[in-house]
């Protein structure tokens, strides 16, 4: 491998052995060759440092932390140990497709600015459907937060951007981490201070070039995260997105989080917070309603029903699982 790679790919993990080593293997099986691939281990982990071993190749590097610090941490550890001048994100339990990076290069070398963050569209893999998302591109002049969190129907959003999609300068990374301790909306958090700054736009490919693998079953972090944190870090962001955006935030992913309490009163102040700070529309308004009137399994059962949803059926993005750990999208109920 030469000293300075073109890209350096970081890839957080912890006690995933198998999920790692196939997310690994897929960034290493890049046309683009002149690459590193930076597995941050956070926190011991024996299996995997073995896993990781078997694979072979000179252009892996494996760095173990003392402490579990979580994925954020993790990512941003990564990224201090790059050596090139891009670095692409990527999940332990994802894949990409084989022209992930010669494709996000190749539109990068278009930007019109110095630090462009290049994400692609993907294919959420569910035990019942797989899908294409995000439903659209973002449209020319449509605010990146207002891209990412508005919706058009009860049941899904348009906008989307995920972790393993992500590439960006190293140094953006640097002079824009993420933000330890955050445990759902990463990469909302993320695009939307990177985006504040004045050098920057988003570019998104047209092509699907990640596998999003979202187990349904599986236990995610997402579930546990406290609504009151959720709520603390929107008003933390609010001088850098629109009376728009916040008010979909609030009346779609913080209301779904704290809708089980069925609470008048937490009812209550997510709405004058919405309608003090943001500016709903008609949407956001039968949104909220509809996630604090509806128990979760029937919202479930009635948005498949309504956007056809089947095992099997492709599409493009109609009613994604909402609320893998992170993901930063306004488009459906929690789920991950």
């Amino acid at each position: 491998m030469p000293s300075t790679p073109e890209v350096s790919v970081v890839v957080p993990t912890f006690a995933r052995p198998e999920l790692v080593t196939r997310a690994v293997r897929s960034a290493l099986a890049q046309t683009v060759t002149d690459i590193e691939v930076i597995v941050v281990v956070d926190g011991p982990d024996e299996a995997t440092g073995k896993a990781l071993a078997e694979i072979g190749d000179p252009r892996l590097r494996v760095v173990e932390l003392a402490d579990q610090g979580g994925a954020p941490n993790a990512r941003n550890v990564g990224v201090r140990e790059a050596a090139a001048t891009w670095t692409a994100l990527l999940d332990d339990d994802d894949e990409w497709l084989p022209t992930k990076l010669a494709v996000q290069l190749e539109l990068a070398g278009h930007a019109s600015v110095d630090s462009p963050i290049i994400a692609s569209r993907l294919i959420n893999k569910t035990p019942r459907a797989e899908f294409v998302m995000p439903r659209r591109l973002p449209e020319p002049g449509e605010p990146v937060c207002e891209y990412l969190t508005l919706r058009r129907g009860l049941f899904h959003g348009d906008g989307f951007i995920q972790t393993s999609t992500i590439m960006a300068p190293t140094e953006l990374l640097r002079r824009v981490p993420f933000t330890v301790g955050l445990r759902r909306q990463q990469e909302l958090d993320w695009t939307v201070r990177a985006t504040s700054q004045p050098d920057v736009e988003l570019l998104i490919a047209a092509e699907p070039l990640v596998l999003w693998h979202q187990d349904e079953d599986r236990p995610r972090i997402s579930l546990s995260s406290p609504w009151e944190a959720q709520l603390e870090w929107l008003r933390g962001i609010r001088p850098l997105i629109t009376p728009r955006a916040y008010a979909a935030i609030t009346m779609s992913i913080i209301s779904s989080m704290a809708a089980p309490t069925r609470s008048f009163r937490v009812f209550r102040l997510l709405l004058t917070e919405a309608r003090r700070h943001g500016r709903p529309g008609a949407v956001d308004y039968l949104t909220f309603l509809q996630i604090w009137v509806l128990p979760a399994h029937l919202r479930h059962r009635v948005r498949d029903r309504i956007l056809g949803r089947g095992r099997g059926r492709a599409g493009t993005g109609e009613g994604v699982a909402e609320g893998r750990a992170g993901a930063a999208e306004i488009g459906a109920d929690v789920r991950r």
